[in-house]
Formats: C-alpha cells, sequence, structure tokens
C-alpha cells in the first residue's frame, strides 16, 4: 500500500467528461487526517501509522484515548485507522494528510460499513427460493425448509445460510477510479457507489490489484468481435461499448 487516508461519504452525484458522457460519482470528504502514532519494527514489530479524522470535544473521548492523544500532542480525534505502508519514512507524528494525496486517474479500494436491514429472511438475505405455491404448499413459502440435520451430528453445522440481521458489514470495493480531486474543499470523486449509508466513514487506500500494461501495435483495442464489427459499423449498438 502507497497512500491512505481516512473520509466520510458525502453522497452520490453525476458529473460530465470531456466526451460529455455522464459519470455517476460517489463524493468522500476526504481529510484532513493527522498523523498520531508511527509503529515501528523496533518498538511494535511491525511499521505502520495510526492516522486520525474530524476532530472532537476532548470530553466525548475516553480517558486512555485522551492519554493516546496527549502523547501524541495533537487535536483530539474521533476516528483512529492504522495503514500499513510501504514507506513511512516521510511522515511524522503530527503530519496532515490531506485530499491532493491522491490524484484524478489513481485506482483505490474503498472499505466501509454496509448498510444495515435489519432482520431479514433466507430469501432476501441470500437469495434462496420460494416452495411450491400451489397444491398444499401450506403457509410456508419463504421459509427455510429444512436444516438437513438428522440422529448424526443432532444439530446445525456453522455457516448454514438462515435468517438473521443483514447488512452492517465490511466491505471493501476494489479498484475504483478516482475521477476527480478538490485539494481546497478536501473531496474526492470516485466513479461507482461505495458501502455504507451518507455520513459514514470510509478508508481510501490504493487498490491491490495489478493494472495489466498492454504493449504493441494493438495496445488498447479490443479482440471481441463484436466491438471490432462495430468499428467497420458504426450503426451498431456495439458501438457505444467501445
Amino acid at each position: 500500500m502507497k497512500k491512505a487516508i481516512i473520509g466520510k461519504k458525502v453522497g452520490m452525484t453525476q458529473i460530465f467528461d470531456e466526451m460529455g458522457k455522464v459519470i455517476p460519482v460517489t463524493v468522500i470528504e476526504a481529510g484532513p487526517c493527522v498523523v498520531v502514532q508511527k509503529m515501528t519494527e523496533e518498538k511494535e514489530g511491525y511499521k505502520a501509522v495510526q492516522l486520525g479524522f474530524e476532530e472532537v470535544g476532548e470530553k466525548k473521548l475516553s480517558k486512555p484515548e485522551q492519554g493516546h492523544i496527549k502523547k501524541a500532542g495533537v487535536s483530539p480525534m474521533k476516528h483512529l485507522k492504522e495503514f500499513r505502508l510501504e514507506d513511512d519514512s516521510k511522515l511524522e507524528v503530527g503530519d496532515v494528510v490531506k485530499a491532493d494525496l491522491f490524484a484524478a486517474g489513481d485506482k483505490v479500494d474503498v472499505t466501509g460499513t454496509s448498510k444495515g436491514k435489519g432482520y431479514a429472511g433466507v430469501i432476501k438475505r441470500f437469495g434462496q427460493g420460494r416452495t411450491p405455491t400451489s397444491h398444499g404448499g401450506g403457509p410456508v413459502h419463504r421459509h427455510a425448509g429444512s436444516m438437513g440435520s438428522s440422529t448424526d451430528p443432532s444439530r446445525i453445522m456453522p455457516g448454514k445460510k438462515q435468517a438473521g440481521h443483514m447488512g452492517v458489514e465490511q466491505v471493501t470495493v476494489q479498484n475504483l477510479d478516482v475521477v476527480k480531486v478538490d485539494a481546497e474543499l478536501n473531496l474526492i470523486a470516485i466513479r461507482g457507489a461505495v458501502p455504507g449509508p451518507k455520513g459514514s466513514i470510509v478508508y481510501l487506500k490504493d487498490t491491490v490489484k495489478v493494472q495489466p500494461v498492454k504493449k504493441g501495435e494493438g495496445a488498447g483495442i479490443s479482440v471481441n468481435p463484436q466491438k471490432a464489427s462495430a468499428r467497420v459499423n458504426p450503426q451498431k449498438a456495439s458501438a457505444r461499448t467501445k
């Protein structure tokens, strides 16, 4: 991981590129974040940087949190998160990390907590099917059905898909494009949707996906025969997906 920052999801909107095409984007208020602590191989056994985001009143922190913040000599922070960076030698405690850490064209992974959906059944939660609705099916069309357990082992094995709390899980969406960065307002526009409701905390970091580099004369030209025919006949619907 080369770059990372903590942010808050503002919401979704759309912007237009130079060709006039609509790009759906999620706007994230990224930073400013303060370096609260640096982990080292000698003391903690690993190298990492702890960032703090969103100033808060000191009374709203517990006494251990207050002591941790005072030791760093920074303002009280509501959210703390560790990131393992490839090169953290340039960062020191008290340094500020802002949205201009990223630039348009970067690929990022965004981690957040998904929206809560309450208590849900197996059909909504896992997409399971209904029972037949005719010939005496009874009032159990959306029930989970048999659990499949018998005398041995006489219990339900862990991991069984059942009704339960849906959502409120950590979700990471990988390989998203940074479309625009506003350094003055600390805003980053990312193509597509990211997990969580408006106002939720998200973590941005460089993507772990390996970006293939095409070389040669045909670099960037699709080998899909439908797209190839669209280059000859622009009237084809597939011409719009080149």
